[in-house]
């Protein structure tokens, strides 16, 4: 299983940035998909998560700002990402918990990280 994220980049305060990530490999069912991030020196943190019928949950930091979707036949969450401010500066991870076909046990799994630097 692979989740494979992508989007990074350097933003001006203000600006906006679309993250994605797709998950891949033999996939029985998704249940919930996330994004967390982690600022140098900080925890890791849930930014939001996405329910298998779409019901959401964001951090409260970024509520108003951030919208986090899926697309269940592409296996892919997004997350846009606007009036973003420099303490959105992180390394953005994904999350998914899944079943696989060869194994009934719901996991998580993680993508690599993708680096969102807002600065002017």
């Amino acid at each position: 299983v692979q989740l494979q994220a992508s989007g990074r980049g350097l933003v001006q305060p203000g600006g906006s940035l679309r993250l994605s990530c797709a998950a891949s490999g033999s996939i029985f069912m998704i249940n919930n998909m996330g994004w967390y991030r982690q600022a140098p020196g900080k925890q890791r943190e849930l930014v939001a998560d996405i329910t298998g019928v779409s019901s959401t949950n964001y951090a409260d930091s970024v509520k108003g700002r951030f919208t986090i979707s899926r697309d269940n036949a592409k296996k892919t969450v997004y997350l846009q990402m606007n009036s973003l401010k420099p303490e959105d500066t992180a390394t953005y991870y994904c999350n998914a918990n899944l079943r696989l076909y060869t194994n009934p046990k719901w996991s998580d799994y993680w993508g690599q990280g993708t680096q969102v630097t807002v600065s002017s």
